[in-house]
C-alpha cells in the first residue's frame, strides 16, 4: 500500500472520528447542541489510527479477493467502532442518510407509491390515493417489470425506487405485469410533489376520537396533528384514545409538541443530559382544548423512544391512562453528526428523563445486540429506581414505561403465521380484481362467497390447512379479506380505520376512558391541595 492510498485512510478515519458539523435533529433527534473537543491525548490518537490504517493495508495487500476501501470503513472499521459504544450510536452512509433526510421532511418528488419484493419480483406494494401512481391507474399487486424501459430483474427496492423519483412534472413510463391481464402494460406518471402523513385522526363512535401517530421521524407530525384534531372538531372530544403502538420514535421536538399540547402549560415533558452538555428541560405549550378530555393511550414492545417520551410524560402527569405492554425502553439521545462525503454518524449525546426522573433506558451493558433487541425481556418493576407521579403513583425506571394497565394483544397461531408468510391475503386480491372491479364500498364485509373464493384459492394454489384450522380462524380470515380488498378498492387509510373499529385494544381502551378522567381529577385535586398548603 504506498503512502498516499495510507494517508487517504488515515484521513477518512479521522473525519469519520471527529468531524462534528452542525448537529441537527437527532434520533430520538435531539435539537441542535454544542460539542466539546476530544480531551484524549493525539499520541494516543495518532497510534490507535496508524494501527487501523496498517491494518487495512495488510488487508488490501493479502486478502484474496480485491478490497474495497469505501465498505471496508462504512461497513467495517466506522460501524464496528460504534458497536462497542451502545446499540443506538449507528452510521449512515451517504445514501442512507439521504433517505433519513427525505424521510424528516415528510415529502418528495416521485410517483407516491410504496414497492417490496414479492417471490422475486419488485412489486407496487401500496400506490397513495389521490398520488400520481394512483390517478394514473397503478394498483396494489402490480409487477413492476421495467421503469423507462430498464428491466428491474435483480433490482432491490432502493433501485427501482430511486428511478421512480424525479422532479416535478416530469414523465416516467412504468411497465407492469398485472394479474389477468394478457400482456404487460405500460402506464405514464407525471411525477409530483408527495407530501407524506403518519397521522390520522376519525370518530371511533360518537364523541370519542381515535389519533394513531405511526413515528415521529417526521418534522410535521405535531403540525398534522393540529390538522387532523382541527378538521375533526376537537370541542367535540369527549374522550381520546392515542395510539403509539408500533411506534419506534424520530424527533424529540415533534414528541415535546405532542405530549405539551395535553399538559398544563409549562410542565415538564422531558429533560435530557450528557456528558458534554448540561442539563436541558423542555416544556410544554398546551393547548386550551387539550385538557378538556380523558385519555387513553395504547402502547406495546415496540413503542419506542420519542413514544416513550410522550407516553411517559402523559404518565408522570397523570394527564392519561397507560394501555397495553411494557415499552420498549430506550432513554438515549442521538446526535446527528454530518461527515464528508455525504455521510453521518449518529451518536449518543445524553440521557433522557421522563418529568419524575425515570431514566427508562434497559439495560445493554451484559447482552448481546441481538438480545437486546429481539429477546424476551423481564417486564417487572425496577426496584432500584422508583418515582412518583404528580398524584403520588409510583412509577419505575430502567426498563421502558410499565403500563397502568396491562393488555396482551392476541397471540398469532400457526395458520396465521402459515397465512401471512406465504402472502396468501396479498396474492387472493390479486386475483380477486382481476378482470374486473368488485364492488367494495366503505361498509363492506367479506360475505360468504367471497371467504368460499378465498378456500378456493387456496386449493389451487396448494396452500395446506385443515377444515379445523380455517373455521378456528374464521373471524381472522374474514378481518385479513377485509382490510385487504378495502386496501385496493378504497386505500390503506380506510382498511387501516374500518381495522382498527373492531381491534380489541381499542374497543377496551374506550371502557378505559372513565379511568383516566378519575385519574386525571385525582391529580388536579392533589396538586390543589399542596398549593393550598404552601
Amino acid at each position: 500500500m504506498n503512502e498516499a492510498a495510507l494517508m487517504r485512510i488515515r484521513i477518512t478515519l479521522l473525519v469519520a472520528l471527529f468531524t462534528a458539523g452542525s448537529l441537527g435533529l437527532a434520533l430520538i433527534y435531539a435539537p441542535t447542541v454544542h460539542v466539546r473537543a476530544a480531551t484524549g491525548s493525539e499520541d494516543e490518537l495518532s497510534r490507535g489510527v496508524r494501527a487501523i490504517a496498517e491494518a487495512y493495508s495488510l488487508v488490501e495487500q493479502n486478502f484474496a479477493d480485491p478490497v474495497s476501501s469505501e465498505r471496508a470503513m462504512y461497513e467495517g472499521a466506522i460501524p464496528g467502532m460504534l458497536r462497542t459504544l451502545d446499540p443506538h450510536s449507528n452510521f449512515l452512509d451517504p445514501t442512507e442518510f439521504r433517505d433519513m433526510q427525505r424521510r424528516q421532511h415528510a415529502q418528495y418528488f416521485g410517483v407516491g407509491m410504496e414497492i417490496a419484493v414479492d417471490e422475486g419480483k419488485i412489486v407496487v406494494f401500496q400506490p397513495f390515493p389521490g398520488s400520481p401512481a394512483w390517478n394514473a391507474g397503478l394498483r396494489r399487486g402490480d409487477a413492476v417489470a421495467a421503469v423507462d424501459g430498464r428491466s428491474t430483474k435483480g433490482m432491490d427496492t432502493a433501485d427501482v425506487a430511486n428511478m421512480l423519483r424525479g422532479a416535478r412534472g416530469t414523465p416516467v413510463s412504468v411497465t407492469v405485469e398485472r394479474p389477468g391481464a394478457p400482456e404487460p402494460m405500460t402506464i405514464q406518471v407525471i411525477r409530483g410533489e408527495i407530501q407524506t402523513s403518519v397521522v390520522d385522526a376519525y370518530w371511533l363512535k360518537p364523541g370519542i376520537a381515535y389519533l394513531g401517530i405511526t413515528t415521529f421521524e417526521a418534522e410535521n407530525v405535531s403540525q398534522d396533528l393540529e390538522t387532523a384534531i382541527q378538521a375533526l372538531g376537537e370541542d367535540k372530544v369527549q374522550g381520546l384514545v392515542l395510539d403509539l403502538r408500533g411506534n419506534p420514535g424520530g424527533l424529540l421536538n415533534e414528541a415535546v409538541a405532542v405530549a405539551g399540547r395535553y399538559l398544563r402549560n409549562g410542565q415538564t415533558v422531558v429533560s435530557h443530559r450528557g456528558r458534554a452538555e448540561q442539563e436541558q428541560i423542555f416544556r410544554a405549550k398546551a393547548q386550551s382544548l387539550g385538557q378538556r378530555y380523558p385519555i387513553v393511550v395504547l402502547v406495546d414492545r415496540r413503542s419506542a423512544s420519542a413514544s416513550e417520551i410522550v407516553s411517559g410524560a402523559l404518565q408522570d402527569h397523570d394527564r392519561a391512562w397507560i394501555l397495553g405492554e411494557t415499552t420498549f425502553g430506550k432513554g438515549l439521545v442521538q446526535g446527528q453528526f454530518p461527515l464528508s462525503e455525504g455521510a453521518a454518524l449518529l451518536l449518543t449525546i445524553a440521557h433522557y428523563y421522563t418529568p419524575s426522573g425515570r431514566l427508562i433506558q434497559r439495560d445493554y451493558q451484559h447482552r448481546s445486540f441481538f438480545d437486546y433487541y429481539y429477546a424476551g425481556r423481564n417486564d417487572g418493576p425496577n426496584l432500584q429506581d422508583v418515582k412518583a407521579t404528580d398524584s403520588g403513583r409510583k412509577v419505575y425506571g430502567g426498563g421502558g414505561i410499565a403500563p397502568d394497565e396491562k393488555f396482551d394483544p392476541p397471540k398469532g397461531n400457526l395458520f396465521q403465521r402459515h397465512m401471512v408468510v406465504s402472502n396468501a391475503f396479498f396474492h387472493f386480491g390479486s386475483v380477486y380484481f382481476s378482470g374486473h372491479t368488485p364492488v367494495v364500498a366503505e361498509g363492506w364485509s367479506p360475505d360468504a362467497e367471497t371467504l368460499q373464493g378465498f378456500r378456493n384459492f387456496l386449493d389451487a394454489q396448494e396452500i395446506p390447512y385443515t377444515e379445523e384450522e380455517f373455521n378456528t380462524n374464521r373471524q381472522w380470515i374474514l378481518d385479513q379479506l377485509r382490510w385487504e380488498l378495502y386496501s385496493r378498492a378504497l386505500g390503506k387509510k380506510t382498511a387501516d380505520r374500518a381495522a382498527m373499529r373492531s381491534d380489541a385494544e381499542v374497543n377496551y381502551a374506550i371502557q378505559c376512558l372513565p379511568k383516566a378522567q378519575a385519574l386525571f381529577q385525582e391529580a388536579q385535586r392533589v396538586i390543589a391541595q399542596r398549593r393550598q398548603r404552601r
